[in-house]
């Protein structure tokens, strides 16, 4: 399939200040998106409700409904929707919560513009891979079991004791990287670029969150 043949990616930004909306949504069309915008997080929750989306980049103070609750709400939805979540530079604690509420990516205000576009393409480049996971086109094992622990790939769900453990997607996938490559010792930098997707120094601290979660 050409490049001019493939479908156009989905995009929604929730994003209050127009300024910063209009600035993203223009970077985000070079990726062959189309990309919506909504001002409010009630406009925000209401469109990915009646839209299938490839990616939603989520402010989390928004007036009408917060994008923490909006996060956990599409988490709630049995499809899975790339959620990367804009946060203020000085709400450490936003960011926690807005990871454990299950978004997959956070980057704090102010923000370069190109790595938030380097952030979607990592994000997409992981989309594709769990398709490949789910039609069968993977190496990767069904399942994975060590001791009382079971891996479950299609379903993306672990039990522990046939008790089904609660974790959010990025959560799973670190899991099931080390779970393929036991005994294995990873640095913060590979565990980005091959679990996240990318690699960029000053962000190991967002693998210290998820270990010790």
């Amino acid at each position: 399939m050409s490049k001019r043949d493939k479908p156009m990616r989905n995009i929604l930004v929730v994003e209050d200040n127009t300024d910063i909306a209009n600035l993203v949504s223009m970077h985000l069309q070079d990726l062959d998106a189309r990309v919506h915008i909504a001002e409010t997080g009630t406009k925000g929750l209401l469109e990915i409700e009646s839209d299938d989306y490839d990616l939603v980049i989520l402010d989390i103070m928004l007036p009408g409904m917060d994008g923490i609750e909006i996060c956990r709400r599409v988490r709630q939805q049995e499809n899975y929707t790339p959620i990367l979540m804009l946060t203020s530079k000085s709400s450490e604690l936003d960011r926690v919560v807005g990871l454990e509420v299950g978004a997959d990516d956070y980057l704090t205000k102010p923000f370069s513009v190109r790595e938030l576009v380097a952030r979607a393409k990592a994000l997409f480049r992981r989309v594709e891979t769990l398709k490949k996971q789910y039609s069968g086109n993977s190496d990767s094992p069904p399942t994975i079991q060590v001791g009382d622990l079971v891996i479950y790939t299609n379903k993306r769900q672990v039990t522990l004791n046939e008790g089904v453990i609660e974790l959010t997607a990025r959560e799973f996938d670190l899991l099931w990287h080390f779970a393929q490559r036991p005994g294995q010792v990873f640095t913060r930098s590979q565990l980005l670029d091959s679990v996240w997707g990318y690699g960029h120094d000053g962000y190991e601290h967002t693998v210290n969150s998820h270990i010790n979660r």
